[in-house]
């Protein structure tokens, strides 16, 4: 090629493969290649059409020709390095990038520069290793590159994605020289590691420090404000965005609805939606449906799906299906779930591994082993995740022979999510020694400190009335998540050691563990075993208030429980009719439950009439005020609500032994 009859020279050549690399012109790129060979510029004796061609090899895809060319280079220097290992990482290959980066220091003594400390960082922050990024920053100290405000502001990036906070508050304050960007790295940083005082704090220091702020110092803060205690916080962070400028913009618009969703603000959030629908994207979309799936508003999550379909041309991806899927499950919808199934199947999602999955898990939760079961054979890469999914599905249906099964066929080395679902299964089965065998498995992979296996080996111990070993585990345990604190409390109620159960619950807010709705169950669960009628009360009175836990069904049905055992069938009564909720079956039955307990026919007899009208074909609420009548000498009645059984052909529950369960 030739410009006014001048011939093109190497560097001419380099700069264009460079631009055909910036513009994805592959083809172009490709004849470049072929006129450089031609003319001489094969690429291999000279260094900087090689500099230029191992990337545009790496960037469309084809890292073997990349490869060959690097290997044939007789010179390399330190970009030709950087290049290479950019293109492994870019192209997923991280070993082979961090065995370059080893190769071009012990092998062929190359020192590396700033881009390839810049280029290696971000590996060790993807992968969570912090090991190899803290020899990363030690080679920063030993060649002074602590002064190099890029390569700093990468160490605590690095630090705080693989949750070393404490690493990276040391690297920010030994910093001699700071910018926006560093500020920013904190704050985004101790917002997704949970520290969302320390976040929101670095935030007002930042703006007293220099009295500005980005859009990405904006973004880097809003997911601090994650529970009704951070919602003034999130409204003075709304109010910043309008006065700067930055609400019309799509990433905050999506940040400060899914802000408002955590924050427990529906009315704001979906203020927003109607105010933005028109020009919401598909992400725009999901941070409200994932964000009220994840934060249990599943009918919400549900609703905002249809509004997006109905109102607009937005199409969804397979993360808006995972959340619907969701959503379908935990409300107990089938043909709901059966609908997003097929729409996944007609938009050709359903081929997406996280789809399968949230399928899998769903159709076990509504109890379709079968449809859980064919999902998973579908599945054509089927990942750890999916084999957790089923084991667990299997697990939450008593099909733990069959859960027990698949995990002796599974083809895959097993995490800390498939040894918390076999301890699961252990526990239903009575398997014991099974179950000691699987705990030592976790000790010798180092499983056993996770949060999750933590809170299995709890239950697992205390099922089989090994509460002291439970207690062991617990407290040696290194990462006590809020599961794991539950499941201990869980296990204190069970053996009806309530006094025991509260004073974990203090030592778990000691500890600056934010309690969730399942430690109020334990709690309140293990009050009522015992009858600590004050204490269940406090509790439940402050839940809200105290905590920003916002109580639920099941909430409400502990403190029905634990007021009916205590006596007071009355205010039980009475608590019921003054909640919104009052036309809820569970709640009656536990009062139900309780007059059977004590014996007391009349308020038996009352609270009976409402059951049989809101759930006239349950054959237990019928079982059990005929039970009463015979305690209490009442022969005839109990005759006649037991003809009425057979009258209605309603058919109770049949029990099963645990026995049974696990030889068949």
């Amino acid at each position: 090629m030739s410009c006014s009859g001048v011939l093109a020279d190497n560097v001419s050549l380099s700069s264009a493969v460079a631009a055909c690399t910036r513009l994805e012109e592959w083809d172009a790129g490709l004849v470049f290649h072929g006129l450089g060979a031609k003319l001489g510029f094969d690429g291999t004796a000279h260094i900087s059409v090689s500099n230029s061609l191992i990337p545009f090899y790496s960037g469309c895809r084809d890292i073997n020709a990349a490869c060959n060319l690097f290997r044939r280079l007789i010179c390399k220097d330190v970009v030709t390095w950087n290049a290479m290992i950019d293109g492994f990482a870019s192209n997923g290959l991280i070993l082979e990038a961090f065995d370059c980066l080893s190769e071009m220091q012990v092998t062929r003594h190359v020192c590396p520069d700033t881009v390839t400390i810049l280029t290696i960082l971000p590996l060790c922050a993807e992968l969570n290793l912090s090991k190899e990024g803290k020899a990363i920053h030690g080679f920063t100290l030993k060649r002074a590159l602590e002064f190099d405000l890029s390569i700093m502001n990468s160490l605590i990036d690095m630090y705080m994605k693989c949750n070393r906070v404490k690493e990276a508050e040391q690297v920010f304050r030994a910093m001699p020289e700071t910018d926006l960007v560093t500020w920013n790295t904190v704050i985004s940083g101790y917002s997704q590691s949970g520290c969302s005082g320390e976040a929101q704090a670095l935030f007002k220091d930042l703006l007293h420090w220099c009295s500005r702020c980005s859009l990405s110092t904006m973004l880097g803060v809003a997911p601090s404000c994650n529970s009704p205690a951070s919602l003034n916080f999130g409204r003075l962070l709304h109010g910043w965005l309008i006065k700067l400028g930055f609400i019309n913009h799509m990433l905050v618009v999506s940040s400060l609805m899914f802000m408002y969703i955590n924050c427990g603000d529906l009315i704001t959030c979906f203020s927003l939606v109607w105010r933005y629908y028109a020009i919401m994207d598909t992400a725009c979309w999901n941070a409200v449906i994932v964000g009220c799936a994840q934060n249990g508003y599943y009918s919400d999550s549900l609703r905002t799906f249809n509004l997006m379909r109905s109102e607009t041309r937005v199409s969804h991806d397979s993360i808006t299906l995972v959340s619907l899927i969701s959503a379908c499950g935990n409300l107990e919808l089938l043909l709901e779930g059966q609908r997003s199934h097929g729409l996944a199947m007609k938009t050709l999602v359903d081929t997406d591994i996280r789809v399968q999955n949230a399928l899998i898990t769903m159709y076990g939760k509504l109890g379709e082993i079968r449809s859980a079961y064919s999902v998973f054979n579908f599945c054509n890469h089927r990942n750890l995740c999916s084999w957790n999914c089923m084991i667990s599905a299997l697990s939450q249906n008593n099909n733990a022979n069959e859960a027990l099964a698949l995990f002796r066929s599974l083809d895959i080395e097993p995490d800390e999510i498939t040894i918390a679902s076999i301890l699961s299964v252990c526990t239903q089965l009575g398997l014991t020694g099974f179950g000691k065998q699987i705990h030592g498995y976790a000790l010798r992979f180092q499983f056993h400190t996770n949060s999750f296996v933590v809170a299995a080996l709890v239950d697992s111990y205390s099922n089989s009335g090994r509460l002291e070993r439970a207690a062991t585990v617990f407290q040696h345990s290194s990462e006590k998540s809020v599961a794991a604190w539950n499941s201990m409390m869980s296990a204190y109620g069970f053996h009806s050691k309530g006094q025991e159960a509260i004073n974990l619950f203090e030592e778990m807010n000691l500890s600056g563990t934010r309690p969730n709705k399942s430690t109020f169950i334990s709690l309140l669960s293990a009050c009522s075993h015992v009858g600590l009628v004050d204490e269940g009360i406090h509790y439940y009175d402050c839940m809200a208030l105290k905590y920003g836990v916002q109580p639920v069904i099941e909430h409400h049905v502990c403190l029905v429980d634990l007021l009916g055992k205590s006596g007071k069938l009355s205010d039980a009564y009475e608590f019921i009719k003054h909640l919104k909720c009052e036309r809820e079956p569970g709640l009656w039955g536990a009062l139900l439950s309780a007059c059977n307990y004590h014996g007391d026919v009349e308020m038996g007899r009352k609270v009976a009439d409402i059951l049989f009208d809101l759930d006239p074909e349950n054959a237990g609420y019928y079982i059990s005020l005929s039970n009463m009548y015979v305690a209490a000498g009442r022969w005839s009645d109990a005759v006649d609500f037991r003809s009425l059984v057979h009258d209605k052909r309603l058919k109770k529950p049949a029990g099963y032994s645990l026995v049974d369960v696990a030889f068949g």
